[in-house]
């Protein structure tokens, strides 16, 4: 079943957030427009590429008002571990959460209950806790931030601009599409 449309599920956790231990709920995916990022483990080959990736996006994101959440079953305690032993995983300036309990996987249903780990799931939510945007790798399929800020720009425009649908590669400033009856087999 999809999750598109569907609200963020209730779950409470602690992160590590630029040196300091914090608590994390659903309520503080609200009110602005979040990205959740699930990977499967810290320590791992994959994983650090793509958050690395995320974190060379995270001030143009930023600039869009959005706010970044990196998820593994790990524990908020190991994510420090590999912050502070991590070229890579040092440069990271977002929330990173623990999700030893595995509810928030759970909740996005991302987890792989043999391994206990997640696979790579990227979410966008807007402002009231709505996902409006999902996308799942196989664990070796490393994913594009670059892809994921043109994603949030359309989500954004199209929430702004009711109405109105964001066609294939859409990049801001470019033609929309108002779907209507004139339209339909003119495409």
């Amino acid at each position: 079943m999809s999750l598109i449309g569907k609200e963020v599920l209730p779950f409470k956790a602690s992160a590590y957030h630029n040196g300091k231990f914090i608590d994390v709920s659903e309520a503080d995916l609200k009110g602005k427009w979040s990205v959740v990022c699930f990977y499967p483990a810290d320590f791992t080959f994959v994983c650090p590429t793509e958050l690395e990736d995320l974190q060379n996006e995270y001030e143009t994101l930023k600039s869009l008002g959005v706010e970044v959440y990196s998820v593994s079953t790990d524990t908020h305690f190991t994510h420090k571990a590999w912050h502070d032993s991590s070229e890579a995983i040092g440069k990271i300036t977002y929330i990173m959460i623990g999700d030893p309990s595995h509810t928030i996987s759970r909740n996005f249903d991302v987890l792989i209950e043999e391994s206990g780990m997640a696979d790579r799931g990227t979410f966008i939510i807007d402002p009231d806790g709505v996902i409006q945007a999902v996308e799942i790798n196989a664990d070796g399929i490393g994913r594009d931030a670059s892809i994921l800020v043109n994603k949030i720009k359309a989500a954004q425009y199209v929430r702004n601009n009711p109405g109105e649908v964001c066609p294939a590669k859409w990049q801001e400033g470019s033609t929309t599409l108002k779907p209507s009856l004139d339209l339909v087999g003119k495409i």
